[in-house]
């Protein structure tokens, strides 16, 4: 999901890239609950409506619209982003119904295991060989979800879908061979025909919020294009210029963000089986903050 700056030393414009995106994740709760009244669906849809045109601009103010354009005429590339784009539509999806449906506590906890399943993935797919503190922290990590499970009575399914989209999407997103930028307009100019045909088939069907509702909620899903194309793309171009245990450490910003939101803000429950949960989580995250530290001095 990141990448180091080729001399594998910090920036201060990285770290202010970092910051800001994660910042920007942080709050986005909070955008996505006055979005509320409308359908998951479309919000999703103008999620992907509203960052193409956003996406296409930056790439043309980078000069890098000869990459997508070559992209674009590869079908092996194609394929490629087909795929991570059809796990960030879920990822997103997952999220925003989340949020709406007064479920971002799972939310956080599904983003505060993904590096965990991040280093599970590389053990599985790659056979990359884990240190005893990174099997201690994903055991933990599986710990707190089964925990979770015996005491709600139900297995926590929004969060481990965040983790798996997630994870899947940053596993596969590596191996596509084009630049983060290029990379995210491909995706979402590959999902523009399935939001901008769904958008269409309900308006044809009366159904649309958009124009139709109040004025706020018809900016609020046009807005959708910037809070979902700018964090991602700023934090493309920061995580180039920072140490990948520095973007290991950030990564905490924003499910921190979204989980005292959830429970000061929107007011979700907090007992204490999800303390108990979520303090599993944090000493998992705690070990492998000291794990990932201890290989960057190596």
């Amino acid at each position: 999901m990141s990448a180091t700056s080729p001399q594998n030393v910090d920036t201060p414009r990285g770290f202010a890239f970092a910051l800001v995106a994660y910042l920007l994740w942080g709050f986005l709760p909070l955008y996505m609950k006055a979005l509320a009244e409308i359908p998951t669906l479309e919000v999703l849809a103008h999620r992907v409506l509203w960052s193409v045109p956003i996406a296409l601009l930056i790439l043309a103010a980078l000069g890098r619209t000869a990459d997508l354009a070559a992209a674009l005429g590869s079908p092996r590339m194609l394929a490629m982003a087909a795929l991570t784009a059809a796990l960030i539509s879920v990822n997103w999806g997952i999220y925003v119904w989340s949020i709406q449906t007064g479920h971002a506590l799972e939310a956080a906890l599904g983003y505060y295991i993904n590096p965990l399943f991040s280093i599970f993935l590389g053990a599985v797919l790659l056979k990359e060989r884990l240190s005893g503190a990174q099997k201690l922290a994903i055991a933990l990590a599986a710990t707190a979800v089964a925990f979770l499970t015996w005491q709600v009575g139900k297995v926590p399914v929004v969060a481990l879908s965040l983790t798996l989209t997630w994870g899947f999407y940053a596993y596969f997103k590596k191996r596509l061979p084009i630049g983060p930028n290029q990379g995210f307009t491909l995706e979402v100019i590959l999902l523009l025909p399935f939001a901008l045909g769904y958008a269409v088939w309900l308006g044809l069907r009366g159904e649309a919020m958009f124009m139709a509702s109040t004025p706020a909620n018809t900016a609020l899903l046009m807005g959708c294009g910037v809070v979902t194309a700018v964090p991602l793309m700023i934090y493309a171009n920061g995580a180039k210029l920072l140490k990948l245990s520095t973007i290991g450490i950030m990564q905490y910003i924003a499910p921190t963000m979204i989980f005292l939101t959830a429970v000061f803000w929107f007011g979700e429950p907090f007992d204490s089986a999800r303390l108990i949960a979520f303090g599993l989580i944090w000493a998992a995250l705690v070990i492998y903050t000291i794990s990932l530290l201890r290989q960057a001095r190596r």
